[in-house]
């Protein structure tokens, strides 16, 4: 039997089991700004004379919002989507209850954990970003292989990666949680460049997002519990000194 040249290749695919069609994607948006800076989010809406970028799928709480006016155009991009982690889901743990074990382990306060990821991923662990960040803390691929974690969409894997990194950056930086997060959002050598948080939009709407967050998980407990003490930190992204969310 003799087959023409697209279907010895269909079955060759079929055969060794990777189909061609296997591959799908999803359409992603940059919002590209007067400063030359573009911000890629997932859908978005005009507040009034400000516009929301909605920078995770699954959570409406995690969001940009930026002048209207300083925003010159949006462009729709497609990504590849993440292979499925290699951990069936039926026995992957919690992912509260992940945090609280990476929390344990590098001695960070559990809440900063989950404020991270909230505002990494909105806690899906298939998040993918345009720049090939992966997982539920959004690692990059080199920075994943430097801390042993070889499937990022594992839950497990990349949240005790991505926290053992952030351990390191508070290290680094003396427990400084601001200049911490935004090495973990810009890279630390851009906080070295200018000795501090960069003046980037993108990486101070981060920082202060995560640490709004944070503040607002312990202004939570300490009304369920008035007795709690809460270690509050500062909003304001280019305070020079933030308290240390580590324990």
């Amino acid at each position: 039997m003799n087959f023409d040249f697209k279907t010895r290749l269909a079955l060759i695919l079929l055969f060794f089991g990777c189909p061609l069609w296997a591959q799908s994607y999803e359409t992603i948006y940059s919002a590209h700004l007067r400063n030359g800076f573009a911000i890629r989010h997932y859908t978005s809406a005009v507040v009034g004379d400000k516009t929301r970028l909605y920078l995770s799928r699954d959570s409406e709480n995690n969001y940009a919002e930026v002048p209207t006016a300083e925003i010159t155009g949006i462009e729709p991009e497609q990504i590849a989507l993440p292979a499925a982690s290699a951990v069936p889901e039926s026995k992957q743990r919690p992912i509260p209850e992940l945090i609280t074990t990476a929390a344990t382990n590098t001695n960070i306060d559990p809440d900063f954990l989950a404020s991270v990821i909230r505002a990494e991923s909105g806690f899906n662990p298939h998040a993918r970003s345009p720049k090939g960040a992966q997982g539920l803390m959004q690692l990059m691929p080199q920075t994943a292989a430097k801390l042993g974690v070889r499937n990022a969409y594992d839950p497990e894997a990349n949240v005790n990666g991505g926290s053992e990194y952030l351990r390191q950056l508070l290290a680094q930086y003396h427990g400084d949680a601001q200049k911490a997060l935004a090495a973990y959002n810009a890279g630390p050598q851009r906080v070295q460049q200018y000795k501090g948080v960069p003046p980037y939009r993108e990486t101070r709407t981060y920082v202060a997002r995560v640490i709004n967050e944070y503040n607002r998980k312990k202004h939570s407990a300490q009304k369920s519990s008035p007795t709690s003490k809460t270690d509050e930190l500062t909003p304001r992204a280019n305070a020079p000194s933030a308290k240390n969310p580590a324990k």
